[in-house]
């Protein structure tokens, strides 16, 4: 019933707008494509923007979709009733086409008729202008809301000042200043470089209703109660953004080409619609809540200390579910570390309900079943997400009890140093993040700039020791990276043979936890070449090839045959790596000395890395 309700306000928004003429895209990977600014896909906005900023989308000027988003930054935040690392944003877009008249009224119909909304919990937000930019106040989105509440028979009062003077009787609408209602990638207009585009955008927000008492149980209680207060009343359901404007060097001047924005929060429509402030009560997390619930024998809701632990494991299992199925994998860099630090505090929370230890990938199947018919892939993935997140969890056990018994020594003994709170880290794989946390629990606080210290510390005594770097990407010794790095040798010949001759390494990326290999082909590799390919390193490993090496002139090696990259330049005498009779290639090193203790090769993602190149990650179980 709510995997179908979730389905209908998904697709009833993705056919409101394809029936006025917008093309329906699909959602972005959540780890940015060819983006290495940023880790992950944090807004529906995102993967849009350089359509807003002025290159021709190939679908047309008006465009929907709803985007895949995980925001790490809101981490610490997960506990309460309407924060989540992981969530759906709706989106349309309009490239210079329609404006604030047919968005605003399309957005009224689309909440009030189509999702069936009542107007009268329904609230507006709209920029008030800055006279010294002489950016005016957006009276038109004002105006327009006004009129729609009052075609409903409600007379709709405009708020000025409303952070001092609150809601007063009849107001719908406010107006606030550019740190509430203005967007540019910059933040506000005194932040936006030259030439950047920017503009006012319009809000909205669902009353859960002044008697809940709300903002009287709030820290904010001795405050005005405003539609962007934080005590819980209010929740901003979407956001209207009129990019109009762009930054010169004497202030700001008109764009020829206006833009749409709009962003609105799936589950945040979810919580309105059900009128209920806790979105991990309802809908969206129903069967995941129900599955929790008989693992911990415990009820949702029933303990303010359990209800904060349920919501961390939900909305982390949530997010490791799609981050995985997307290609993360737990590791000590980059998205595997965020991934990693959901997956620990997963099982440190788990532990709080009295989960049984190995547990959680229980829970994998209740998410599947809630998403399958809008991400099918999650079903094709569902023993791979399984796999590594019992994995994870099995590693993590290994070390959590003697950790928190040193974390507790340490503690009685009169507080924790930066060295402490490293050796935590290095010895343990407890994240800084997450000592912080049992550290605050307690009471007390850790000394980070002495931890960051001793960090760096760590990283130039490991930079000493080094003896240099290998060609190929095999950035370290560990037993799995050099798995790893045989592995790609099977698998570059391997598409060689399922390919063609054409394809060549031209890049490639090799952790403790997986492989990413980069090589020349021009088009998407059908599930069948997959396959085909697996089946054929598999064959190779089956049958224990031995690894040899040789060290001979590079003429020579070039007259055998070998292959390398070709970007590369190679010395007079090169090393070339022979794998029984199958591969023959360039390489520095090291590789294991037989194929048979490389265990199962298995692809989770082949994808475009750039024009021509695509790009395979791939793991060894």
């Amino acid at each position: 019933m709510n995997s179908v309700f979730m389905e209908d306000i998904r697709a009833v928004y993705l056919n409101f707008f394809a029936q006025r003429k917008h093309t329906i895209i699909a959602s972005a990977p959540l780890v940015p494509e060819n983006d290495s600014t940023t880790l992950f896909t944090g807004s529906g906005m995102q993967p849009i923007l350089p359509y807003l900023l002025g290159t021709p989308h190939p679908l047309g000027v008006r465009i929907t979709d709803s985007q895949k988003c995980f925001r790490a930054q809101d981490i610490e935040e997960i506990g309460d009733n309407r924060h989540t690392t992981f969530f759906e944003m709706l989106g349309n877009w309009s490239f210079g086409d329609y404006f604030k008249q047919e968005q605003i009224t399309w957005m009224w119909e689309f909440l009030t008729e189509e999702i069936r909304l009542d107007p009268k919990n329904l609230y507006f937000t709209c920029f008030r202008g800055n006279e010294n930019l002489d950016i005016p106040k957006d009276t038109q989105s004002a105006l327009l809301w006004q009129k729609l509440f009052l075609e409903t028979g409600i007379e709709a009062g405009i708020g000025e000042y409303p952070e001092r003077d609150g809601i007063r009787f009849g107001e719908k609408i406010f107006y606030y200043s550019e740190k509430k209602n203005w967007w540019s990638r910059s933040g506000v207009p005194e932040a936006m470089p030259e030439g950047e585009p920017g503009g006012p955008d319009t809000e909205m927000f669902w009353d859960f209703g002044a008697e809940r008492g709300l903002h009287e149980q709030s820290l904010w209680k001795d405050e005005p109660c405003h539609v962007n207060c934080d005590c819980g009343r209010f929740m901003e359901i979407g956001n209207n953004v009129f990019m109009e404007y762009k930054k010169t060097a004497n202030g700001f001047e008109k764009l020829a080409q206006k833009n749409v924005d709009f962003g609105g929060g799936l589950e945040r429509l979810i919580a309105a619609k059900g009128n209920n402030p806790d979105m991990f009560y309802g809908y969206i997390f129903d069967t995941l809540r129900h599955t929790i619930e008989e693992l911990a024998q415990k009820k949702y809701g029933e303990d303010e200390k359990y209800t904060y632990a349920f919501r961390v494991v939900m909305d982390h299992l949530r997010a490791t579910t799609f981050l995985i199925a997307d290609g993360v994998l737990p590791s000590n860099t980059d998205q595997g570390y965020v991934l990693r630090r959901l997956l620990r505090r997963a099982v440190r929370y788990a532990d709080m309900l009295d989960i049984k230890p190995q547990s959680l990938s229980l829970c994998v199947s209740a998410l599947v079943s809630e998403y399958k018919n809008a991400y099918s892939y999650l079903s094709e993935r569902e023993q791979d997400i399984t796999s590594v997140i019992d994995k994870e969890e099995s590693k993590f056990r290994e070390t959590l009890t003697r950790g928190m018994k040193e974390l507790e020594k340490r503690l009685s003994g009169g507080g924790l140093t930066g060295k402490d709170v490293f050796e935590l880290f290095s010895t343990y794989g407890f994240p800084l993040e997450m000592t912080e946390e049992i550290v605050k629990e307690k009471g007390g606080k850790i000394n980070e700039e002495e931890f960051r210290r001793e960090f760096v510390k760590h990283q130039e005594l490991s930079r000493a020791g080094s003896t240099g770097k290998f060609k190929g990407g095999l950035a370290d010794h560990s037993e799995m990276s050099v798995k790893y790095h045989t592995a790609t040798h099977l698998l570059q010949q391997a598409l060689r043979e399922v390919l063609g001759k054409h394809v060549f390494q031209k890049g490639s990326n090799i952790t403790p936890e997986r492989l990413r290999f980069d090589f020349s082909h021009s088009e998407k590799m059908t599930e069948e070449q997959k396959k085909k390919v697996e089946e054929i390193v598999n064959q190779k490993i089956a049958e224990k090839l031995t690894v040899t090496f040789e060290d001979v002139p590079l003429a020579e090696a070039e007259k055998l045959g070998a292959i390398g990259l070709f970007e590369e330049k190679y010395g007079d005498k090169v090393r070339v790596y022979t794998i029984g009779d199958f591969s023959l290639e360039f390489c520095g090193g090291p590789h294991v000395e037989n194929t048979g203790t490389l265990g199962h090769f298995k692809i989770i993602k082949e994808e475009a890395c750039s024009a021509g190149i695509r790009r395979i990650k791939a793991v060894l179980e």
